[in-house]
Parts: structure tokens; C-alpha cells; sequence
């Protein structure tokens, strides 16, 4: 996938907003997370929220979270698996995991 070049931090990872996963300075592509907590030590790391959840984080809450945190810190998802096995390595060795099957933006 495509790069992108990173934001500037704005605002804090508080409880609801929405960033963008990376490895390093410019390496974001897709992934993106919700902070459930605060994160705010990603702040000088570079991960600049780019949205918040105004509205249904009750139900973000109650999305499955026994796999944890992806491997090898968890028992979630592998990240390399995921890139090259896709969808079919979700549904397969994580068959309890929520997905998202529609957003919208609301400005």
C-alpha cells in the first residue's frame, strides 16, 4: 500500500479519537485505530488523531476484545499475516472479531 506523509499532532490519543496506525515517521496506510483510554504518551510519537467519536462509543465498548492486542504483544492479529492472508485470516483464526460495515463522516 501507498505511504502517506504524517500529520502534525493536534490534538491528544484522549478516550474516542481516531488515529492512524504506523511504524515510523511517514509509513501510514490504512490501519487506523480508536483510543479506548487515554493515550496521550502517542502524542510525541507522531501519531496525530485525525477524528472522535461523538456519538455510539457505548457500542465501541461493547465491540469483542478477549484476542487483545495483536501479536506479539497479544494473542490479536498478526500484521503480516493480516497484509499478505487478508479477510480470510480474520474470519479463520479470529472468528470473533467485530468489523465495521459501514461508516459515515459527519461534519
Amino acid at each position: 500500500p501507498e505511504r502517506m506523509q504524517d500529520d502534525p499532532v493536534k490534538q491528544s490519543n484522549k478516550r474516542g479519537h481516531i488515529s492512524y496506525a504506523m511504524a515510523g515517521p511517514n509509513t501510514r496506510t490504512t490501519q487506523l485505530f480508536i483510543n479506548y483510554g487515554d493515550n496521550s504518551r502517542l502524542d510525541r510519537m507522531g501519531f496525530a488523531p485525525i477524528a472522535r467519536i461523538v456519538e455510539g462509543m457505548d457500542v465501541v465498548d461493547r465491540l469483542y476484545s478477549a484476542y487483545g492486542e495483536g501479536a506479539p504483544s497479544g494473542k490479536g492479529p498478526d500484521q503480516g499475516r493480516l497484509q499478505t492472508e487478508g479477510s480470510a485470516y480474520l474470519s479463520k483464526d479470529f472468528p470473533q472479531l467485530d468489523c465495521i460495515k459501514k461508516a459515515s463522516i459527519v461534519e
